[in-house]
């Protein structure tokens, strides 16, 4: 997969991945393992911390769950546009209402997929997104 400017550039895209279902968070942090221009370099389980992390590392791009505890993803994904403007954001869910989409995507998402992804679609998406992150 190349992912654009910053993928050829030889750093890899950083990511963050924030999901309460520590599986399907193992599951995406072993997809992107496969792929040597994504690296994780944190991952969350609730939104405050999703917050945390994005303020401290500035990831080139979070995969951010809706459902979250405490603080869901749509209003994650506004504070992380504050703290961290670069940062590129696909949503993961298992909804699959459009309104919650089309919300995830005003709060600033780049991308919306439904959690019931295979692991190639999952790479296609990142890719998707990654590839519009301007060159490092």
């Amino acid at each position: 997969m190349t992912l654009g400017k910053t993928g050829t550039s030889g750093n890899p895209v950083r990511v963050l991945v924030v999901d309460d279902d520590e599986p399907w968070r193992r599951f995406v942090c072993l997809t992107l393992q496969v792929n040597q221009q994504l690296r994780v370099i944190s991952e969350a389980a609730d939104g405050p911390e999703a917050v945390q992390r994005a303020r401290e590392l500035q990831p080139d791009l979070v995969l951010l769950d809706i459902g979250l505890p405490t603080l869901n993803g749509i209003k994650v994904a506004r504070r992380m546009r504050e703290l961290s403007p670069k940062t590129l954001i696909l949503f993961l869910s298992e909804n699959r209402s459009f309104d919650i989409a089309e919300e995830a995507l005003r709060a600033g998402a780049s991308g919306y997929v439904v959690k019931d992804i295979k692991g190639m679609e999952l790479a296609q998406a990142i890719k998707d997104v990654a590839g519009t992150l301007p060159p490092k």
